[in-house]
């Protein structure tokens, strides 16, 4: 039977919990700290995940309100009951914004919490996971860390108006972040509304965005509503944002500093109760520098920045996803889905992907129609993966061999700085080799210092003082 999972750094509050739901026949299991119940909930298969929820709301380690953020996002349909004092009446609000199924105010009556858990089981129970949902957001599935930075940054801003401006590589899904947003914001009941500026010839992109009046151009038989009326009330996702011809960028400017516009041709102003999500791959701190882009528009976006990791920087969520793509890809050609090698797989976790989810999602497809057996070899593979080596593939080898001896260079510097008789050595060749992972790592990113952090295996802030220290600013 599917357990009731407990949350609580109180010992005695776990106990109470545990002896009056086993008098229930109601099977438990407990934890002290937030970051176990996701690593569990991550661990568990699908068919043990448990039937509700019970959490604190402020344990150290991590806040209950955090949690069930992340909780929102990676699982929906899990019933949460944060357990809060009668005196935290903010904390019950915030729990209730957060999606939280009840909150449970301490001290309780057993007797009442057992009843709010055994209806929280009931509403689990009549839950159906929604197919159309799974199916449309294989990229918002992910393990690894730099994933779960984006999901805990769409829950912290579940609750907010304010604009955000999504950063990437094509094709690592930042209109599905963008629908998160949306999907767990106040505006869930307003609509969604995507319109991609680099897909719009520019003469045309400004009647899409403001909509126009009768007769304000050729061919404007009839009034028509723009993006921005469309999205009232709910969100608008401009993605591309950094195609946008300079002169739409300053009607673009004036809608989000005073909330009016006009319809092209039109003479009265219009009120927009829109929130802007806008995306680019683009650097526009770049575009900005260079003129292409607006340098007060670029602060008004970038509010919030999220940036998405591209695939190659979260080589271990690709098992997953090359098996959702699979299953997904068998069920819209009605077959049997396929089964994949260990070293076809291998070969998967280790491509750069140029096209980053898009295209693995692309691959998935082809092997549905293309690999002749049910069990996919690595020669089954599409050439781009098993032919010809990725850039970082052919890269690495090159380096390594022009670096095969690199012991023996160090060996022999330390000998060299010995015989001179220079002090601190060990300092002095950590602080060489350091300044040259450094480096390298800031060469390989693009001087992007949190991104080469990450890939170091250091924190952001150590990163910064690292390069203080070692003159590299």
């Amino acid at each position: 039977m599917k357990e009731i999972w407990i949350l609580d750094d109180d010992a005695s509050i776990r106990f109470v919990l545990e002896k009056a739901l086993a008098r229930e026949k109601l099977p438990t299991r407990s934890f002290v700290q937030s970051k176990e119940v996701l690593q569990a909930l991550r661990d568990v298969e699908p068919t043990r995940q448990p039937l509700a929820l019970v959490s604190d709301i402020r344990m150290p380690g991590g806040s209950g309100l955090d949690l069930l953020a992340t909780i929102k996002i990676e699982f929906p349909l899990l019933p949460v009951i944060i357990m809060t004092a009668f005196s935290d009446l903010d904390s019950a609000v915030s729990a209730f914004q957060g999606g939280a199924f009840e909150y449970l105010p301490k001290p309780f009556d057993v007797p009442r919490a057992v009843e709010l858990i055994q209806r929280a089981i009931s509403h689990s129970e009549r839950e159906v996971p929604s197919e159309r949902l799974v199916s449309s957001t294989p990229e918002m599935m992910g393990q690894a860390p730099a994933m779960q930075d984006v999901f805990r940054a769409i829950g912290r801003l579940s609750q907010s108006n304010v604009n955000v401006l999504i950063t990437g590589e094509s094709g690592t899904g930042k209109e599905l972040v963008a629908r998160a947003l949306h999907k767990h914001s106040p505006r869930i009941n307003g609509a969604f509304v995507a319109i991609n500026a680099a897909a719009i010839p520019k003469d045309l992109l400004e009647s899409e965005l403001f909509g126009h009046e009768r007769g304000a151009f050729t061919g404007a038989q009839a009034m028509r509503r723009g993006r921005f009326e469309q999205a009232e009330g709910g969100t608008l996702f401009l993605d591309e944002i950094g195609d946008m011809p300079l002169e739409l960028q300053t009607r673009l400017l004036r809608v989000l500093s005073d909330g009016h516009f006009y319809r092209v041709g039109g003479t009265s102003a219009i009120k927009a109760n829109v929130r802007v999500i806008a995306a680019t791959h683009q650097d526009l701190e770049r575009r900005v520098q260079q003129g292409e882009f607006r340098e007060d528009l670029f602060h008004r976006l970038n509010v919030i920045r999220l940036r998405l990791p591209a695939l190659r920087e979260r080589r271990l969520d690709v098992p997953m996803l090359t098996q959702h793509f699979l299953q997904l890809s068998a069920k819209q050609l009605g077959v049997e889905v396929k089964r994949i090698s260990q070293s076809a797989q291998e070969l998967l976790a280790n491509f750069s992907f140029p096209g980053n989810v898009r295209q693995l999602e692309n691959i998935c497809h082809w092997l549905m129609v293309m690999a002749p057996a049910q069990l996919i070899e690595s020669k089954d593979l599409p050439p781009e993966v098993c032919g010809s080596p990725s850039p970082n593939q052919t890269a690495q080898p090159s380096i390594v061999a022009q670096s095969a001896n690199w012991e023996t260079s160090v060996q022999a510097l330390t000998v060299e700085l010995m015989q001179a008789q220079t002090p601190h050595v060990w300092s002095e060749l950590s602080k060489r080799f350091e300044t040259a992972m450094i480096q390298a790592a800031l060469l390989h990113t693009g001087g992007r210092k949190v991104e080469a952090a990450t890939m170091l295996g250091m924190g952001r802030n150590t990163m910064t003082r690292k390069i203080q220290e070692l003159g590299l600013e």
